[in-house]
Formats: structure tokens, C-alpha cells, sequence
């Protein structure tokens, strides 16, 4: 069953690794500064994936200079690529819903997009997140499930060739304190062995709201806990990203709530091998903001977060968790979402923020801001609405990821 949906507001782009460094930064290679964006047509055409230049310095900076179309209505939404960064995928909320897409380089060294191949995902409708683990597989949340009014499920794949080992599906119908429903947000700890997914929206934006996460054993696939991540029960706050933080950094795991706004916090237990309840860490309303994304970490224990209403990224240090602290707020566009993290060829350090929460009004500035972090003076700005008539839906690296953590 193909779900007939609503524009979702959705999100969540991108890359998967834990301690990934960001190969962007040698300045050896012609294409540090391009990068892959998806994107949806705003003329009626194919959505699909586009090659563009990032780098305010450069003189083609805001040039597409590669295309791949996907069809109409594809709506592409997250790009990764795998453990190994050899092979590059997008998920999507309609068509195939996910494909793995072939890449090559001109004779100097230019990224060009070749084709898509799709991959089938049994009964799982609307694709969202992505993430490859070591042991040669992925999973990806399904927000529409098999197109039930609560449903959801999680894909479990090959990595090798791509074929759906299992579906993980577990309808809060036969267990309400333990379930996954609209799962948007996934992140993993393989040392620890579990997984956890955010309880987004129903893809219709009407039928169901979620305000949960759920923990999972990573190699079992059975419900260890479903967590409230709102104020009551009964606060709709969509959980959108969550975020198992490891290796050096604090153990924590941390989720992000579209509706809410806010940013809760859940500390591990090493006696239940669990985490504990969460808790609001960062009320986004006190601060003017609204519809908190995503969320992504350097190496010098710097969190940055995407405030889609008014269009901010906030950078806190996490060295000192529970504690937040906030180093500085940078100012992107209506609609800030995504980022990636590189440096012009004048060795300024921006990242850049792709500005469109899947066409929301008044979330969907439709443009890039490259901004540099430590001044947070916008550097340079691709309106891809007026200038395309597309709008970005998720960005990434044409060199590897382009992040060093992000879920």
C-alpha cells in the first residue's frame, strides 16, 4: 500500500557515524566545497538530487553543475553513505522510498550524479532516517509503516546487497507502553548494543502525533523501553531526532522535539544497561524558538542544533553534561535544518545550514546560508527557490560525510 500523503514536515537528514571525521577539510581535493543536495521541484518536475558549489569564495558559488532527476513526487529526504563511505543513498517519502545512487568524477575530479537505483522495502511506506553499523548492516525507520492510521516500522538490511533482512514492527495496539509508532529519528550504540527511534507524526499530519522514544536491543531486535519525551502525556511534543552519544563523549542520549522545541536528555544506567527517564535539557520557547531538528557534534565536544522557527543554530558545549551551556546562536533562514561543516579555500571554518522544512509555510525559505562559525556572519546565501525554483531538502558531502557525528 503507497501512502498518499501530506508534505511532512521531516526531516532529518543525513550521515550516520559515529566518529566520522569530516574529510572535507583537505584542501587537495577539487570538490572540498560541492556537495550533494535533495531536492523537490516547485514547477511541477522531478525531484531528485543536485551538485552544488558551496564555497562563497568560489566564483561559481551557488552553481549546480550536476542533476539527477528521480521523478515527480519522489520527495528524496536524506542522504547518507555507508560505514565505508563508498556507496552513497538517499531515503524518501514517496516513489521507492530509498535508492542507492552511483557517483562519478569528470576529468578534474568533478562529482557527477549517474543514476538511482531503488531498493525494495517489503511493505514499508516513507522513508526517513538511515544508520550503518559495523557488522554489515542498516536500519532505516519507515514514519507510514504498511499505511496504517498507527503504524510505523523499522527496515533491517544487508549492506552487502542491500536486501530487507527483517521488518521491526511492534503496533502500540497490542502494547502501549512498549511500541513503535511514526518513527523518524534512529541512533545507534553498538558497544552497548542498542538502538533507539524517535515517535514522530503520522505522514498525513492529521491521523496521529507521537511524543515518545523507544530503546531496542540492536541485535535481538526486542523493546527494552518506550520513554516519554514531553511535558505530560499528553503534550504532542514529536520527537524527531535522537542522538546515543559514545565513544568519548558523555553517555547520554539526547532527542530533539519538532512541536515542543525543546532538546531532553537521558542518562545511561550501566546497572539497568538502559536510560533512565528523560528530561527537558533546553526550553526553546524561552527563547523565542520553536521546531528544534537536528542535531550534530564535532570533535571539541560542541553540539549544534537547528531551530527551524525563527531560523537559528545554536552551539552549546556538552563537555560538562547534564549541564548545557550555550557558546553562541548563529542566525540561518526561516526553515533551518540540515548542516554540513567545511572550510572555504581561504581556510575560513562555516557550515553551512539548508533553510526548508519539506514546503511548511513559513518554514521554507528555500535557501543555503554558509556561515562562519566563529564570527557567525553569513558569508554567503543560495536562494534555490527564485534561482531554481527547487527547494533543499537534505545536504551532504561529495567527498565523504561531511560531519563528524550526527546521529
Amino acid at each position: 500500500m503507497k501512502l498518499k500523503f501530506n508534505p511532512v514536515p521531516f526531516i532529518i537528514i543525513l550521515i550516520t557515524f559515529a566518529n566520522c571525521q569530516n574529510d572535507n577539510h583537505n584542501s587537495e581535493l577539487p570538490h572540498d566545497t560541492a556537495f550533494y543536495i535533495d531536492y523537490r521541484s516547485l514547477t511541477g518536475q522531478s525531484d531528485g538530487i543536485a551538485v552544488i558549489e558551496l564555497d562563497p569564495e568560489a566564483p561559481n558559488f551557488g552553481n549546480i553543475s550536476s542533476k539527477l532527476e528521480l521523478g515527480v513526487g519522489v520527495l528524496p529526504h536524506h542522504l547518507y553513505y555507508n560505514q565505508s563511505a563508498n556507496k552513497l543513498f538517499t531515503t524518501a517519502l514517496g516513489g521507492s522510498y530509498l535508492y542507492q545512487i552511483k557517483t562519478e568524477k569528470d576529468k578534474n575530479g568533478q562529482p557527477i550524479l549517474v543514476n538511482a537505483t531503488p531498493i525494495d522495502t517489503g511493505e514499508n511506506t516513507v522513508g526517513e532516517n538511515l544508520f550503518f553499523t559495523n557488522d554489515g548492516r542498516y536500519f532505516m525507520t519507515f514514519m507510514g509503516g504498511a499505511g496504517g492510521p498507527k503504524d510505523g516500522s523499522i527496515g533491517v538490511f544487508n549492506a552487502n546487497n542491500n536486501q530487507l533482512i527483517k521488518t521491526i514492527k511492534a503496533p502500540i495496539q497490542d502494547n502501549p507502553n512498549k511500541f513503535i509508532m511514526y518513527p523518524h529519528g534512529i541512533s545507534v550504540n553498538e558497544e552497548k548494543g542498542l538502538m533507539m527511534v524517535t515517535s514522530t507524526i503520522h505522514p498525513d499530519l492529521t491521523t496521529g502525533m507521537g511524543n515518545t522514544c523507544t530503546l531496542l536491543d540492536l541485535n535481538t531486535y526486542e523493546l527494552k523501553e518506550t520513554y516519554q519525551v514531553a511535558d505530560s502525556p499528553t503534550d504532542m511534543s514529536s520527537p524527531v531526532e535522537v542522538l546515543l552519544l559514545r565513544g568519548k563523549f558523555p553517555q547520554y542520549a539526547l532527542a530533539t522535539t519538532m512541536l515542543g522545541g525543546d532538546i531532553w536528555i537521558a542518562p545511561y544506567n550501566t546497572t539497568t544497561k538502559k536510560y533512565d527517564a528523560f528530561t527537558k535539557l533546553f526550553d526553546g520557547s524561552t527563547q523565542g524558538l520553536g521546531w528544534t531538528l537536528e542535531m550534530y557534534i564535532d570533535d571539541n565536544n560542541r553540539l549544534y542544533v537547528s531551530f527551524a522557527d525563527p531560523g537559528k543554530v545554536l552551539v552549546f558545549d556538552i563537555s560538562n553534561l547534564p549541564q548545557l551551556k550555550l557558546l553562541k546562536t548563529l542566525t540561518a533562514d526561516k526553515g533551518a535544518h540540515h548542516m554540513v561543516f567545511f572550510k572555504t579555500k581561504k581556510g575560513k571554518e562555516v557550515v553551512a545550514v539548508q533553510n526548508n522544512l519539506l514546503n511548511i509555510p513559513n518554514l521554507n525559505s528555500g535557501t543555503i546560508n554558509v556561515i562562519e562559525i566563529e564570527t557567525g556572519k553569513t558569508l554567503g546565501t543560495v536562494d534555490l527557490r527564485s534561482r531554481y525554483g527547487m527547494l533543499p531538502e537534505s545536504i551532504e558531502g561529495t567527498n565523504g560525510p561531511s560531519s563528524y557525528m550526527h546521529h
